[in-house]
C-alpha cells in the first residue's frame, strides 16, 4: 500500500490590516471628539457599530481561519469593545436602561486597558510598530478610565490626542502590510525585531 501525504497551502489573504484599519480609523475619529475638536454624532456610532466593530470582528473570524489565536482575541475582542460602546451609548437613548455613570465607566475602560496591557506582551515577539499600538492602546484606556473617574476633562482632552496617536499608529501598521505585501518588499517598515 502507498502512503499518500496531502499538503494544504493557504492562500488566504492576511486579516490583520482589515482589523489594524478597523481599530484605527475608528479610535482616531472618536478622539478627535476627545480632544475636542468636534461633538458626538451619529459618525462616530456608525463608524463604531460598522467597522470598528463589525470588521473587526470579520478580521478576528479570518484570523480563526488561519489558526492565529493573537489575532483572533485582539480583533474579536477590540471589535466587541466597539459594539458594547455603542450599546452603552444607544441603549439608555431606546429607554431600555439607564447609562452607566462615570464611575462605572471608569470600569470598563479600566477592564479594557488592562485587557490591553496583557495583550501587549503578546506583542513582544513581533514588530514594534504593532507593540506601540497596543501599548498606546493600553495608555489611552487608562487615561479615559481616569478622566472619568476623576470627571477631570482636561484628562481626557490628553486622552484625546494620545488617541489621535493611537489610532494613526494602528493605520500606519495596518497600511504598511497592505502596501509591502503589494509592492512585494519593504516600502512602509514595521520595524521588525532584530532576530527577525
Amino acid at each position: 500500500m502507498i502512503e499518500q501525504h496531502i499538503r494544504i497551502q493557504d492562500t488566504t489573504g492576511n486579516p490583520a490590516p482589515l482589523g489594524l484599519l478597523a481599530f484605527g480609523l475608528t479610535t482616531v475619529l472618536l478622539n478627535f471628539h476627545n480632544a475636542g475638536f468636534y461633538g458626538f454624532s451619529s459618525m462616530i456610532l456608525a463608524m463604531g457599530f460598522f467597522y470598528g466593530g463589525i470588521a473587526q470582528i470579520v478580521a478576528g473570524i479570518m484570523e480563526w481561519k488561519k489558526g492565529a489565536t493573537f489575532g483572533t482575541t485582539a480583533f474579536i475582542s477590540f471589535g466587541s469593545f466597539w459594539l458594547t460602546l455603542v450599546g452603552l451609548i444607544l441603549i439608555p437613548k431606546l429607554g431600555w436602561f439607564e447609562g452607566p455613570t462615570k464611575i462605572e465607566m471608569g470600569a470598563y475602560l479600566s477592564m479594557w486597558g488592562l485587557f490591553t496591557l496583557v495583550m501587549f506582551f503578546g506583542t513582544l515577539k513581533s514588530n514594534r510598530a504593532l507593540q506601540f499600538v497596543f501599548a498606546s492602546l493600553a495608555l489611552l484606556f487608562f487615561l479615559l478610565a481616569l478622566g472619568d473617574f476623576t470627571g477631570n476633562i482636561a484628562i481626557t482632552r490628553i486622552a484625546g490626542y494620545e488617541g489621535i496617536v493611537c489610532g494613526f499608529s494602528a493605520i500606519y501598521t495596518g497600511l504598511a502590510q497592505v502596501i509591502n505585501e503589494v509592492f512585494a518588499k519593504t516600502v512602509l517598515p514595521l520595524f521588525p525585531m532584530e532576530n527577525d
